[in-house]
């Protein structure tokens, strides 16, 4: 259902049923490590790529609409949920937009703001994990078009969306904040219009041109400002 060429990318998020390990009463949100840099971006073969994340952790998410949290659960989905991880520690996902917003379906991100960055990330793709928990409403979960295609893009399902669970698409983590308030409040008058999903969209053009093209043709595309790994 998702593809990693200049076509589409795709789908899904649910609800958790199961409860890791405790949220500290008082957990301190930080940003990207000091070592971050465009340069370590643009080389994926880093050392600071392969750090496996923890068993369970809260993302945070600044947007135009809001801020919202995702809970990941490793056991779940280890590859997705260490490339996730990964993925926020070192700034990819900040500036970047939600160019699919399918209102009942999916709301989803990450392709990289900057066409160098997307040269490195669009395509590289990672083995699959097993599917461990369906996609239900609040669920993310990397978006792929085939076997070991799974890249940067991922997806909150916005509804009960199960008949995915048997195409592969495994749910790494759930929204504990903000599902409701602000995820439900993004912008989705472009549909598929915007880029699409991977399977059957056409992103040549964000991936080549990045920010800059989505803000000049679909301006009113909410933003993901930055996105913090809470730390203990």
């Amino acid at each position: 259902m998702i593809r990693r060429r200049a076509s589409v990318c795709a789908i899904v998020l649910g609800f958790p049923l199961l409860s890791c390990s405790r949220t500290p009463e008082h957990p301190r949100p930080v940003a990207s490590e000091p070592s971050t840099t465009r340069a370590i971006l643009l080389d994926p073969t880093h050392p600071g790529w392969s750090e496996p994340a923890p068993d369970t952790y809260r993302a945070h998410f600044e947007t135009t609409r809001g801020t919202f949290a995702v809970e990941i659960v490793r056991a779940w989905a280890p590859l997705g949920a260490d490339r996730f991880y990964n993925l926020i520690r070192h700034g990819y996902y900040d500036d970047v937009r939600f160019h699919r917003a399918v209102p009942g379906f999916i709301t989803q991100w990450g392709v990289s703001g900057d066409p160098e960055v997307s040269a490195v990330w669009y395509e590289r793709g990672m083995a699959d994990d097993s599917v461990a928990v369906s996609n239900t409403r609040g669920r993310i979960a990397f978006a792929f078009t085939e076997p070991g295609t799974r890249s940067t893009q991922v997806f909150i399902s916005m509804g009960a969306n199960a008949r995915l669970d048997t195409q592969g698409f495994a749910p790494f983590g759930r929204v504990v904040e903000g599902m409701d308030s602000v995820v439900d409040s993004i912008y989705t008058g472009y549909g598929e219009n915007s880029g699409g999903g991977v399977r059957r969209g056409d992103q040549s053009r964000i991936v080549s041109e990045g920010n800059a093209y989505l803000d000049a043709e679909f301006p009113e595309l909410d933003r993901l400002i930055r996105v913090t790994i809470e730390r203990h």
